[in-house]
């Protein structure tokens, strides 16, 4: 299982752990004084879900986006149109139906957000996890610069 976790993209993976974990403490502390706890866990998990897949959909709308050219930041805003699109439509069939909550819906989404937040203490996890260290800083050799500067011509 370790084997199959490391062929996935770290930063991916750190993300949806996050995701997992803000979503295992929202359930933990939001189930206590839902009236309805099925339906409050069903609309966290639904946007613990679209979560998990707008992440997996920004990884693969960057990494095809690294490919391309001139064309790429075109193919970046288009994705995350895309994923907000797919956002507004799921929560206005949700809030259209009225079956479940739309905030609950839209708070798992947002883990989203805090798994970024998270991503240091996920990214020491996954280190502990795979027995990794992080490489150390080293100074540059004296006489090399980051940048050369311009030449007057």
């Amino acid at each position: 299982m370790i084997s199959r976790l490391r062929a996935i993209n770290r930063a991916l993976l750190e993300l949806d752990l996050g995701i997992l974990f803000g979503g295992v403490v929202c359930q933990l502390v939001g189930m206590w004084p839902a009236r309805h706890r099925g339906l409050y866990a069903a609309a966290l998990w639904l946007g613990i879900l679209l979560a998990l897949l707008g992440t997996w959909h920004m990884y693969r709308t960057l990494d095809r986006a690294l490919d391309m050219g001139d064309s790429a930041s075109k193919a970046v805003v288009t994705g995350g149109l895309l994923r907000y699109a797919v956002l507004c439509i799921i929560l206005g069939i949700i809030m259209l139906t009225d079956v479940l909550n739309p905030l609950i819906v839209f708070l798992g989404y947002m883990m989203m957000k805090v798994a970024a937040y998270l991503q240091p203490f996920t990214h020491k996890l996954c280190n502990m996890v795979f027995h990794e260290t992080d490489p150390v800083p080293q100074p540059m050799p004296e006489g090399e610069s980051v940048t050369e500067p311009a030449s007057p011509d």
